[in-house]
């Protein structure tokens, strides 16, 4: 029992013994018989549960053999897990319950925002999460962009969450788990919904998606002040916005706008990023300012706030997005990828910092 704790149910990301899934262990000898109970039947992640328990248990010694049978738990079953669930993140009376909203939630949210498209906000998101996930966070990604989701591919990650009695297990990839409108659209049809659809769907992904306990969730805004933006900003008013930049000054000029929003939504900016911050020739060492410069520095001056980092163009951070595997995990160790790290190390240090955050005062 003690090496099957070790196992984690891949889509909960609890151990299995702790979720009650271990039904029976027969011990014959150098023969080991473990009876699993799977959350729903036909759990399309069975080999994996199959493969990670036959490893734990052959590590004992003395173990030659290992043999697992399936089941599935009851209704009962289920309905008091679901409950056991959504009570650890106080859910347990209020199907759309916000986790991260109370004053007293340890997560920290991160929005990514930026004025208009392709300034490479979602490939930031999605390597400043994974940098975050490296040391050691537990981070959550939410694709708020309904209308241009592109999280899924970055990620390399597809297939549909399972609903588990009304709640929904995200996806996992690169040590993130991750929720996005892609993972139940067909990917080839657009996705035309307006105010009250948006505002719904953002309410799903935060109170029935079992994100579980959370360092930082990251979400990737779509570009501009419209009607998903303000509703995030309203049901997250503690978090924290980052403003992505090109150096250029048409970019810098409506990312201002978009930086200028939370004066009237509750959130805060917390730092610009300029990417795309130049060209450095691998050849003779010579950097070109391809989208100009000090887009990022008037930009942060405007915001009053800080330029936490210039990412330069690399084009592996480009061909990381399309194969699925972000630049922090392909290539470390090169300038773009060390810039969005700095951003992730910075972040972790004042995660903890109650400036700006809205606290429940009592009067006496």
């Amino acid at each position: 029992m003690e090496v099957l704790a070790t196992v984690d149910d891949p889509e909960i990301g609890k151990p299995i013994t702790e979720l009650g899934m271990v039904e029976e262990v027969v011990v014959q000898g150098a023969r080991v018989g473990v009876r699993v109970k799977l959350t729903i039947p036909g759990c399309p992640l069975k080999d994996r549960i199959q493969r990670e328990v036959t490893e734990a248990v052959t590590r004992l010694d003395g173990v030659d053999d290992v043999q697992i049978a399936f089941g599935s738990m009851t209704d009962t079953e289920r309905q008091s897990l679901s409950a056991s669930l959504r009570a650890e993140k106080g859910a347990a009376n209020a199907e759309l319950d916000n986790p991260f909203a109370s004053a007293d939630s340890t997560t920290k949210v991160i929005a990514i925002a930026s004025g208009k498209g392709g300034v490479g906000k979602s490939t930031v998101t999605v390597n400043l999460a994974v940098a975050l996930a490296k040391q050691g966070f537990k981070v959550g990604v939410l694709d708020a962009d309904i209308w241009g989701y592109s999280i899924p591919r970055m990620f390399g990650v597809s297939g549909k969450p399972v609903a588990f009695e009304g709640m929904v297990m995200p996806l996992q990839a690169h040590g993130c788990k991750v929720i996005s409108i892609g993972f139940f659209t067909d990917p080839d049809r657009s996705v035309i919904w307006r105010g009250p659809m948006l505002h719904r769907a953002i309410q799903q992904f935060l109170g029935d998606v079992h994100w579980a306990d959370l360092d930082f969730l990251v979400c990737d805004l779509p570009p501009g002040t419209g009607d998903i933006a303000i509703s995030l900003a309203q049901m997250l008013p503690n978090a924290d916005m980052l403003v992505v930049t090109t150096p250029q000054q048409a970019a810098q000029k409506v990312a201002l706008r978009a930086g200028k929003a939370t004066e009237q939504t509750g959130m805060s900016v917390a730092g610009v990023i300029e990417n795309m911050a130049g060209f450095t020739d691998p050849d003779s060492g010579t950097t070109h300012d391809i989208f100009g410069s000090g887009g990022g520095e008037e930009l942060a001056e405007a915001l009053g706030t800080e330029v936490l980092a210039r990412i330069p163009i690399d084009p592996r951070l480009r061909e990381g997005s399309d194969s699925g595997v972000p630049l922090v995990v392909s290539h470390p160790d090169v300038p773009a990828a060390r810039a969005i790290t700095s951003i992730a190390e910075g972040l972790a240090s004042r995660r903890g910092s109650l400036v700006g955050r809205a606290l429940p005062l009592t009067m006496s």
